[in-house]
């Protein structure tokens, strides 16, 4: 399938540099869209921006270092877009930490590690919608598209602050769908089982990541670009009559 409506559209990535970010960037940038790569990876999103551009994509990538735990950032990012587009079709809140956690029991996790991780999983993507709101609503229809996890339907144990995170961000979108659906602007929630991507994650073992293949009806990994194709859609016209949902992507590890 196209989503030849993405021509034209403008979206926020959040998080873009590396990872599943990214290959939700290319797959945007690939199908038409602006996309904005708002990254606090300065470096990084710049050279992830310029390589995509580089490839002869129908859209077009721009990099912008963007702290989404700060309001001072978002409101940077915010300024900058209603100055050059006058509106927002699309956000894709996925900016979160999560491999570089440690696993440890609840009661190992410290205050400033809980802080620091709420700060970007859950007050950002708050942070930042709210700063974007004003060209969201500018738009004929915008979709935002928050990402969640099945860590948290999973209970997974080690990783408790993200997946408390990850399950106020599916709450979160269940009210944002109502408050903003008077805007005609839909809210959904991506929920991704187990994805490896390029990005380290030495706290999962080769025997856990072959115990969730197993529980799989699909008896495959799970690579960023499986992610991609729900992404385009959710933020196409296609869909437009689906909103509040949280949709899962996990090759059938947990059917709800």
């Amino acid at each position: 399938m196209s989503y030849t409506d993405l021509a034209g559209k403008v979206v926020v990535v959040t998080g873009a540099a590396q990872g599943i970010g990214l290959a939700y960037t290319r797959k945007l940038v690939d199908e038409g869209a602006t996309v904005v790569l708002a990254d606090r990876a300065a470096d990084s999103v710049e050279k992830a921006a310029a390589a995509l551009n580089e490839n002869g994509s129908k859209g077009k990538a721009i990099a912008f270092a963007t702290d989404v735990a700060s309001a001072n950032s978002c409101a940077e990012l915010a300024e900058s877009l209603t100055k050059e587009f006058g509106r927002v079709d699309g956000l894709v809140n996925n900016a979160a930490i999560f491999s570089t956690i440690t696993m440890k029991p609840f009661w190992e996790i410290s205050t400033d590690e809980w802080d620091r991780l709420m700060d970007v999983n859950l007050k950002g993507p708050w942070l930042l919608t709210k700063a974007l709101l004003p060209l969201l609503r500018a738009s004929a229809g915008a979709s935002i598209i928050n990402i969640g996890s099945d860590a948290v339907a999973m209970g997974r144990q080690g990783y408790l602050h993200y997946v408390a995170s990850k399950g106020g961000v599916a709450g979160m979108t269940f009210s944002l769908s109502h408050e903003l659906g008077e805007f005609g602007i839909r809210v959904n929630t991506l929920s991704p089982g187990p994805v490896y991507t390029e990005v380290s994650r030495d706290t999962v073992s080769s025997s856990q990541k072959e115990a969730m293949m197993a529980r799989q009806a699909l008896h495959r990994t799970a690579g960023p670009d499986d992610m991609t194709s729900l992404a385009a859609f959710l933020l196409s016209d296609e869909s437009s009559y689906i909103t509040g949902q949280t949709i899962s992507v996990n090759g059938g590890l947990l059917h709800r």
